[in-house]
């Protein structure tokens, strides 16, 4: 039986090389068959614990069972009928999301770096002025991956062989304020930012930095646009992490967590802002679709109803037990970083392989960002008993390295 299960997975795998672009690098766990709660289920039957929550995507774990009654209901009304049409679930979603932050309007898209482009488009639309459209970005950041995002990025990995890039825009080099200071101008629409960078390491904006921006925008008039994509939706103990930075942005991008497994992003901003987008002036056949938007309004629900305050309870105790770790293996282990649920772990050269290891010893699911950094962004429900199973697992590859 086993063996017809690996040939099954074989297949599989060959079928998708043929048929499928190879830009991705899987998973070398086969096929996944189910999932549910913070666990996936593999093929050859093995259950592994996800740690990654599909990229920050599954808030509430996977097949959530108010999610998924949620989106059957929306189902039998109707799956699409495009942004011709007012829509139930898209309004009620956008009442949310304006009384717990506080924003005046909301956009809808179907992913972050669509929420991106929107908000440069929004930026350079609110000033209309030939002279005003530079966009700026810090170094080590990631936005998305269309031409607007990647062109306010440095990272060679996600640019090589893809410019030219958009123009009137620049890079500055991040939480270094005279960099941010020669960067920017009168000419300058909007800077964009995360106040934790994920993909660049889970690194943290500092007081200093957030002042000098503040200033800055002052002195030239320009955006700054927060991005919440993988930080924001309670992740942090927040909705939104720049709350805890005293970040005053202009507008905020959102998505991955917003639709607790299904594609939605979002733009956020003042009233102000928002009316220089009239009819016509910016669309989406797909953004806002009206099953995104009924996942979206039960994860804001139970995101107000005990997610916040599970990830307030129990994110101080994840931190403190990684801390122990980190003092009983000082030379593996370089720092913990981040905040709520957003945890970098900064290895001395064996994220990789503990990363590795975790996955075919322990059938846990880590990844590994900003080259040395184990990157942990569950699923908001983890429980003491899924931290510590990975705590666990997390130690025995310590343990084992070092020896």
């Amino acid at each position: 039986m086993t063996e017809t299960l690996e040939a099954v997975s074989v297949e599989v795998a060959e079928r998708e090389k043929q048929t499928i672009f190879q830009t991705y690098e899987r998973l070398p766990i086969g096929e996944v068959m189910s999932a549910s709660g913070s666990y996936l289920y593999t093929q050859d039957g093995k259950r592994y614990l996800d740690a990654i929550a599909g990229l920050g995507v599954n808030a509430l774990g996977h097949s959530d069972p108010a999610l998924v009654l949620a989106v059957q209901q929306q189902a039998e009304r109707y799956l699409h009928l495009s942004n011709l049409y007012l829509q139930g679930p898209q309004v009620r979603l956008a009442e949310q999301l304006t009384r717990m932050t506080g924003w005046d309007k909301v956009f809808f898209t179907n992913s972050g770096t669509e929420a991106v482009e929107g908000a440069f488009k929004l930026a350079r639309k609110y000033f209309s002025d030939p002279n005003k459209v530079g966009l700026v970005g810090l170094s080590n950041g990631f936005h998305g991956r269309t031409y607007g995002p990647l062109s306010v990025m440095d990272k060679p990995k996600y640019r090589e062989g893809f410019g030219p890039f958009v123009p009137n825009t620049a890079v500055a080099d991040v939480l270094d304020v005279a960099s941010l200071r020669a960067s920017v101008s009168e000419a300058t629409a909007a800077v964009i930012v995360e106040v934790i960078q994920g993909e660049g390491g889970i690194h943290e904006m500092t007081e200093e930095f957030v002042i000098a921006l503040h200033e800055l925008r002052e002195q030239y008039g320009f955006l700054i646009i927060a991005d919440e994509i993988q930080s924001g939706v309670g992740r942090t103990g927040t909705f939104f992490a720049y709350e805890q930075f005293g970040l005053a942005p202009d507008i905020v991008v959102c998505a991955k967590a917003i639709g607790g497994g299904l594609p939605l992003g979002a733009i956020l901003t003042s009233n102000t802002i928002a009316s220089v987008f009239t009819p016509g002036s910016h669309g989406t056949t797909f953004g806002g679709n009206a099953l995104a938007c009924a996942a979206g309004s039960i994860v804001l629900d139970r995101l107000a109803a005990d997610l916040q305050e599970n990830i307030l309870r129990l994110a101080p105790l994840f931190f403190s037990k990684l801390g122990e770790l980190r003092e009983r293996y000082p030379g593996m282990i370089h720092s913990v970083r981040g905040k709520g649920f957003m945890i970098g772990i900064e290895m001395h050269g064996s994220a990789k392989q503990i990363a590795q290891g975790l996955l075919t010893e322990h059938h846990i699911i880590v990844n590994v960002t900003g080259n040395e950094v184990i990157r942990l962004l569950p699923p908001l429900v983890w429980s003491e008993r899924e931290i510590n199973e990975f705590l666990y697992g997390f130690e025995c590859m310590l343990k084992t390295l070092r020896n």
